[in-house]
C-alpha cells in the first residue's frame, strides 16, 4: 500500500480539531505516524496563529478517493469555505504525497508544493521521514530541511499527547 503524508493545521478551538481529526484519521486508516506539533503565525491572511503538525500513514485508497475523506473530517470538524471575509480554518488537511506519485489533476498536485516552501510542512515531514526522497527534488527530507533557509523563521515546538518527547 501507498505511504500518505497528510499535513494538518488549526487556528481555531485547535486543541479539540487536531485530536479529533487524528481519531478519525486513525479509525480511517489505523496506526499513525504523527509529528510532533508546531506553532506557526498565519500564512496568506491576518489571523490566529495555526497549529500544525504532518502525519503518515498507509492507505489503499487512491488519492481521487482519499480527498474526499479528508473534506469530511475538516467539514464535521466546522470547517468554513468560501467565507467573505476569510475566517481562520477550524481544521485543514492537506494531501502532501502519495507514495512517489507525481501528478496534477484539477486542483490536486502531487506533490503538494508548500513541502519545498513552508517550514511548517517541511520541519514536521523531515520529523517523522527524514530518509524518504522527494518524489522530483530527489533529496531526502532531512537534507532538504536542513538546507531550508530558516532565516526570520519564528516556529514554536508544542508539547501534545500523541508527541513522542
Amino acid at each position: 500500500m501507498p505511504e500518505v503524508f497528510l499535513g494538518l493545521g488549526s487556528a481555531r478551538d485547535r486543541e479539540r480539531h487536531l485530536p479529533a481529526a487524528l481519531a478519525e484519521l486513525a479509525r480511517l486508516f489505523g496506526p499513525l505516524r504523527v509529528s510532533s506539533l508546531y506553532e506557526t503565525a498565519a500564512v496568506g491572511f491576518e489571523g490566529p496563529a495555526f497549529h500544525n503538525l504532518v502525519v503518515g500513514c498507509e492507505t489503499a485508497l487512491s488519492p481521487a478517493e482519499l480527498l474526499p475523506l479528508l473534506k469530511a473530517i475538516e467539514d464535521r470538524q466546522g470547517r468554513v469555505r468560501q467565507a467573505d471575509p476569510p475566517v481562520p480554518p477550524t481544521l485543514d488537511i492537506d494531501l502532501l504525497l502519495y507514495g512517489d506519485v507525481v501528478m496534477e489533476e484539477g486542483k490536486l498536485k502531487l506533490p503538494r508544493g508548500d513541502i519545498l516552501r513552508h517550514a511548517f510542512v517541511l520541519e514536521p515531514l523531515a520529523e517523522i521521514a527524514p530518509d524518504h526522497r522527494h518524489p522530483v527534488d530527489g533529496r531526502r527530507y532531512a537534507e532538504l530541511w536542513a538546507a531550508f533557509d530558516k532565516a526570520g523563521l519564528v516556529r514554536t515546538r508544542l508539547p501534545a499527547p500523541w508527541c513522542k518527547e
